[in-house]
């Protein structure tokens, strides 16, 4: 989600009555720092109003950044947009047993959606731990990783988990173990539009293990929005 404010400032390059040249002065700098002056006193005083509003409740996890400062020839006068962008802060990590008991999920004949539902961090909320979907909330690249973990069971079985987008798959984590203990991930940062969706899947006929020690991950975060 994000919200743009427009700062208009007005630079009068012809000349000016006599009587009126201190006050246009002073209400039309001559030069970008001027401007780039009384904008940063503008986001100042905006950054004020939007803690105020956070705290009211009306304002979700945002930061504020300048995106641009043009001019734009007017007549005889520039007229200078500084836009204000807010950013929705994203990050989340879950894992697959939100309990201590020790689970081994699967096989499944098909791809299964793995729904993670410990979940110590959801900043924004863009996962939901009643799918295990994560929806984008804010164009930009983001970064996933997963994790699986494989329990062995004399090699009947591997463990494979893919990363889908929408519904592309798009990398995959893959562990064959035949005795003991094992794990396998995978990373991948992708450009999301806002509404795309990302999850992922249990490979048909595999497995996947996890125990109050959250093995079985995933985990998803905004590097920067676009």
């Amino acid at each position: 989600m994000k919200i743009s404010v427009s700062i208009t400032l007005l630079l009068l390059l012809g000349s000016v009555p006599e009587s009126e040249s201190a006050e246009c002065q002073r209400a039309f700098p001559e030069d970008i720092y001027a401007v780039l002056r009384e904008t940063t006193a503008s986001l100042v005083q905006l950054k004020a109003d939007m803690a105020l509003l956070q705290t009211q409740g009306t304002v979700m996890n945002c930061l504020h950044r300048v995106i641009a400062v043009q001019k734009y020839p007017k007549g005889d006068k520039y007229v200078f947009f500084c836009v204000v962008e807010q950013i929705r802060q994203v990050a989340f990590s879950a894992s697959l047993v939100a309990g201590s008991q020790a689970v081994t999920i699967g096989p499944f004949p098909s791809d299964t959606l793995l729904i993670y539902k410990h979940v110590p961090t959801n900043i924004g909320n863009a996962y939901n731990s009643n799918t295990g979907v994560f929806t984008a909330p804010v164009r930009g690249a983001y970064h996933f990783e997963w994790w699986v973990a494989a329990h062995g069971d004399n090699g009947a079985h591997a463990s494979a988990a893919v990363l889908v987008k929408n519904s592309e798959n798009v990398f995959m984590a893959y562990e064959r173990q035949t005795q003991h203990f094992g794990t396998s991930s995978n990373g991948v940062t992708l450009l999301l539009e806002v509404g795309d969706v990302v999850f992922v899947r249990l490979v048909a006929d595999t497995l996947a293990y996890d125990n109050a020690n959250h093995h079985t991950t995933f985990s998803g975060f905004l590097l920067f929005p676009m």
